[in-house]
């Protein structure tokens, strides 16, 4: 693990009119770090994800990458989403492209690769998660499984230092969800750096590096798995991971 973090968040608020939904968040992201962050509904999760990617603007605070501050760039945040990349709960494909062309679009506009090279990595990385026979599909004749592992196909593809996963099997039916796991699994096996919003505890117990508590806008608790389920220090995580213990066998 790299000594100098990749992403460092400082002191980030986020408050929508009167609504404070971030307050004051600092943690961390090393190369190779697998970070799930789980909590109550509302807790701002996904909006925590959304600042990070720039896809919300913070109120406050700063996301430093490698060093620099991302909220005061200028149209070098799409090179940045390029090496942060997100994979969105509803998948977010454009339908009316082929898989293929979903998987290319980014790297030759973005990347400014030629059709050729993008096509290449886009099926070298569509393999990866077993896409690639599909190639030639619209989204619409894939299934909900398929379709989110085609969207990690398409993040992989602009080759980024960190990918955050916002719920990512949450709009899944119950069958489809553990193709989706298992290629995430398989990520942090390679080392892909990960920061994940999920509620799938099993999951995040054995599959991340860290987890991150976070309840009413905050982070609450920050550690591994084995401390936040099975020995946290603050009250209301012990309340949130309560309910899974039996599962665990605790």
């Amino acid at each position: 693990m790299s000594s100098e973090p990749i992403l460092q968040i400082r002191h980030l608020s986020k408050t929508f009119g009167t609504n404070p939904v971030l307050k004051d968040i600092d943690f961390d992201v090393y190369h190779g770090d697998v970070i799930s962050i789980i909590g109550p509904s509302g807790s701002g999760k996904s909006t925590l994800l959304r600042c990070i990617n720039l896809l919300e603007r913070p109120t406050s605070g700063s996301i430093f990458f490698r060093g620099k501050d991302m909220t005061i760039l200028g149209n070098e945040v799409y090179s940045y989403r390029a090496k942060v990349g997100m994979v969105f709960q509803s998948f977010n494909l454009f339908d009316n492209l082929t898989v293929l062309d979903n998987c290319t679009l980014g790297q030759i506009k973005v990347m400014h690769k030629t059709k050729a090279d993008a096509e290449r990595d886009a099926l070298h990385f569509l393999s990866r998660v077993g896409m690639a026979p599909y190639c030639n599909a619209k989204p619409r004749q894939l299934s909900g499984g398929q379709k989110q592992r085609v969207a990690i196909a398409r993040a992989l593809a602009l080759d980024p230092e960190v990918i955050l996963f916002d719920e990512p099997t949450s709009a899944l039916d119950p069958e489809m969800v553990a193709e989706v796991l298992d290629v995430m699994r398989s990520l942090a096996e390679e080392g892909t750096t990960m920061l994940i919003v999920t509620h799938e505890m099993l999951f995040a117990r054995s599959v991340s590096s860290r987890v991150i508590f976070m309840n009413d806008g905050i982070i609450q608790e920050d550690g591994t798995p084995e401390k936040i389920f099975s020995s946290p220090s603050n009250p209301a995580t012990a309340a949130f991971t309560s309910s899974f213990s039996l599962k665990f066998g605790d």
